[in-house]
């Protein structure tokens, strides 16, 4: 009973890192799934990664404070980055609602709690299916797992201002927002071709009122061209949990400071 009592300071930092990253990790931090399996699924995965490795032994004193706040803020920050990486496609889908005239009419999203565009939160449904059939997320608790390779439990701090980690941050939102683009553009671009040929017929005919029927055209216009581009938006969606999953490593590895 001592000796459970005297491993008991490295189950709880794993326990405090594995419930952040279950806070903000794509499709684990979703309000959909229940709090208590939550719980269940962090108390569940400390415990098998506490029986898979080789912990140190830890006092309770002021230094062992220090570490809880070290481990809550590395499973945030990668997390939340990783979350942001996968916002692309709901930024994707805001681009492609201004277009289409959907933007008047944001959702409340029911996996994050937030206000998400009409595509947008189309979009992302598929993307989390498609997560979820490639076994995506398998890759996400891997991250978790193997984290400990690259930032130890006993290490105190996060260089959160080294120059290489911020750099790598606003390289990482640069992505993604080049990826939405990505995403994006076949219907932005589309959607704009119909805008100059409607202020082309508003410029010869201008008994026709571009107005009424620009907005039904280019509703229609958007969902043939959104059925096209279907295929061309998996492999980006797999570009982007590929992008997202080599962020988190390097994140964590520059945390490390490997």
């Amino acid at each position: 009973m001592l000796e459970l009592f005297q491993w008991f300071p490295a189950f709880l930092l794993i326990l405090v890192r594995i419930s952040a990253f279950m806070i903000t990790l794509p499709f684990f931090s979703y309000q959909n799934i229940p709090a208590s399996m939550k719980v269940g699924l962090s108390v569940f995965l400390s415990w098998i990664m506490f029986f898979s490795g080789d912990w140190p032994l830890l006092e309770v004193n002021y230094y062992f404070y220090l570490l809880i706040i070290k481990e809550v803020l590395m499973g945030l920050s990668v997390g939340l980055l990783a979350m942001a990486m996968l916002y692309a496609i709901q930024v994707a889908g805001g681009f492609i609602d201004i277009k289409m005239g959907f933007m008047i009419a944001n959702v409340i999203d029911p996996q994050t709690g937030a206000q998400s565009p009409l595509t947008g939160g189309y979009l992302y449904t598929f993307a989390l299916l498609f997560l979820l059939a490639t076994d995506a997320h398998h890759l996400l608790l891997d991250g978790v797992y193997y984290s400990y390779l690259f930032v130890p439990m006993d290490q105190l701090f996060l260089p959160f201002g080294d120059r290489n980690v911020l750099n790598f941050v606003v390289t990482s939102f640069n992505t993604m927002f080049i990826i939405a683009f990505q995403m994006a553009m076949p219907l932005v671009g589309s959607l704009f071709l119909i805008d100059v040929a409607l202020g082309i017929i508003s410029r010869t005919v201008p008994q026709v009122n571009v107005f009424v029927v620009g907005l039904p055209l280019k509703i229609i216009a958007g969902f043939i061209m959104l059925f096209l581009v279907m295929a061309p938006f998996f492999v980006l969606v797999q570009h982007l949990i590929e992008t997202m999953t080599l962020t988190m490593r390097t994140l964590m590895q520059l945390y490390g400071g490997i």
